[in-house]
């Protein structure tokens, strides 16, 4: 037997050991995530440019990863896709992006980590998407869910993060809905508390001298140019379309007072 031949077989027994050898971890439950260590997540990069954390639940989670994996970080969603267009086109500016958001949060959950998940990562740009969990409680009759708390709890975070960070820019994001699947069934309720919310939103946004992003009227608008669930899927989650009409008007508001970003004007 040759000598190519011998290396060839050789590399490829080590190729399939190796492969052996990760099945087996994989079917025992050692994913690659769960092994990775407990501080790994943690971990935060030296600061250069500006620095953007996106804060929120489901929807700006995107099924992020876990890790400090930089090919799945920012998940599949609107902080995904301003993120990578943002980055891509100004990366003179050395900017580091965020995203902190958690499937199922409500504004409590977010006030619970606010020091590990914000404080700590020190934002120049701090986006807040929060709100619909809040609503779908408040339908559900669970307690501590009103109104009120929603914008005191709300007020707390923006007034902890100003009086440690004075030039920080807010980006405070509306939450959203449309009549689809169980929203439907009860779509008054939910009209009527999303759009309470949105309110404490505008009031916050007006107060904070923040940048308001009223995400409502984009959805509103797309509808009368393909069905609803071509944009938001059960009501509440946008489909990919959906999150690319997000991270347009995301940027279109942001560039009040991020001015380099006009150049997505057309």
């Amino acid at each position: 037997m040759d000598i190519t031949s011998t290396t060839s077989t050789n590399t490829r027994r080590s190729f399939l050991k190796k492969i052996t050898f990760a099945g087996v971890g994989l079917t025992s439950g050692l994913s690659p995530i769960s092994l990775a260590s407990e501080n790994a997540f943690r971990h935060i990069p030296p600061k250069k440019g500006l620095v953007i954390l996106f804060q929120g639940d489901s929807i700006t989670d995107g099924n992020r990863g876990r890790n400090d994996d930089p090919n799945h970080i920012m998940g599949h969603g609107y902080a995904f896709s301003i993120a990578s267009r943002v980055g891509a086109d100004f990366p003179d500016k050395n900017m580091l992006f965020f995203n902190r958001g958690i499937s199922g949060n409500t504004v409590a959950d977010l006030a619970l980590r606010w020091q590990t998940d914000t404080l700590d990562l020190k934002p120049d740009v701090l986006s807040i998407l929060i709100g619909i969990n809040d609503s779908y409680a408040a339908i559900g009759q669970k307690p501590g869910i009103t109104i009120d708390k929603f914008e005191s709890t709300y007020r707390m975070l923006l007034t902890q993060t100003k009086e440690k960070f004075p030039d920080v820019i807010f980006v405070l994001c509306s939450p959203f809905v449309l009549p689809l699947k169980k929203v439907k069934e009860q779509w008054t309720r939910w009209h009527e508390d999303v759009q309470a919310r949105q309110k404490v939103v505008e009031k916050l946004a007006n107060e904070y001298q923040a940048v308001l992003v009223n995400f409502q009227p984009v959805f509103d608008q797309a509808v009368k140019r393909a069905p609803l669930d071509y944009w938001i899927w059960d009501g509440i989650h946008p489909t990919v379309p959906g999150h690319e009409l997000m991270a347009r008007e995301w940027i279109r508001q942001v560039s009040q007072k991020l001015t380099f970003l006009k150049k997505y004007e057309k």
